[in-house]
């Protein structure tokens, strides 16, 4: 609704696409240019991911592209490609997207990247070396290790994109009420037994971070998807108070990024393996 207020053609992707026409009939409401559209995606496959941006490309340049998706699950899921669910969706869809757009982007450019970090890269595992990290699986942790695999590398294609004309930023919406929140982040188990221990204080915390409104967490995607003062800018991380904020320090590891990197090419290839059709 920000970006369409400004006047932005507004491309909303989503798997249903009842709740897709809702979100667009929302937008328009708000919008001073372009009619906004819905186009159906399952972004926890990447196939799906690699249709979309294939049609995407065709229609021409793009000036901005907001990975926005997420997703949180209390217990290990796999997806049609048999990746754990939340390092998929949280991190590969979004990072296949961007690198298979990278060429629209150019063509619309001065263009921006926008990914949507999270608060929870403070909490995750940090091993990128193999598929799934050792240990049990605890939600909040393995949303938060493919938060941070995505900042790493947000980070990381900011300066490999320096000077090309396509600005890249990561943006934090600190919490808002939403079904993952209001679900998901109510249940023990998604934590480690050490923290499950001090459940009633962690459940506090987390209603205390989740409680803001949706308008409220969108404002740090906004700035860094459109706002002037960020213009000739790349690489900055725009915390939920809409100001830019220093990294959090291990997703501007290069080894970090290089781990990642190694990993995402190897899970998400830009081609499909031979044999398969997208």
């Amino acid at each position: 609704m920000g970006l369409a207020a400004m006047g932005h053609a507004v491309t909303v992707v989503g798997r249903n696409a009842e709740r897709g026409a809702r979100a667009v009939e929302r937008i328009d409401a708000v919008a001073t240019g372009p009619e906004a559209r819905f186009v159906a995606a399952d972004l926890a496959s990447l196939d799906a991911v690699r249709a979309l941006a294939a049609r995407l490309a065709e229609e021409g340049p793009l000036n901005v592209l907001v990975n926005n998706v997420g997703a949180m699950f209390a217990d290990r899921r796999q997806t049609v490609d048999g990746i754990e669910a939340s390092f998929a969706v949280n991190h590969l869809s979004p990072y296949l997207l961007t690198e298979l757009l990278l060429e629209p982007l150019r063509d619309g450019g001065p263009s921006r990247i926008v990914n949507v970090t999270s608060g929870s890269v403070r909490v995750a595992k940090r091993a990128f070396g193999a598929v799934e990290p050792p240990g049990g699986y605890y939600g909040f942790h393995w949303y938060g290790r493919a938060k941070l695999a995505n900042l790493a590398y947000t980070l990381d294609l900011a300066e490999r994109l320096r000077g090309t004309g396509i600005s890249v930023f990561a943006a934090d919406p600190g919490g808002a009420a939403t079904e993952m929140t209001d679900g998901t982040m109510r249940l023990p188990r998604i934590v480690s037994p050490g923290l499950r221990l001090l459940w009633p204080l962690v459940r506090r915390a987390f209603e205390r971070a989740t409680s803001g409104s949706a308008s409220v967490a969108a404002r740090s995607s906004i700035l860094a998807a459109a706002d002037a003062s960020l213009d000739g800018l790349t690489g900055l991380v725009i915390g939920s108070k809409a100001r830019p904020v220093a990294p959090f320090a291990p997703a501007a590891d290069p080894r970090t990024a290089k781990a990642v990197l190694g990993l995402s090419r190897r899970l998400a290839p830009l081609t499909p393996p031979a044999g398969v059709i997208a």
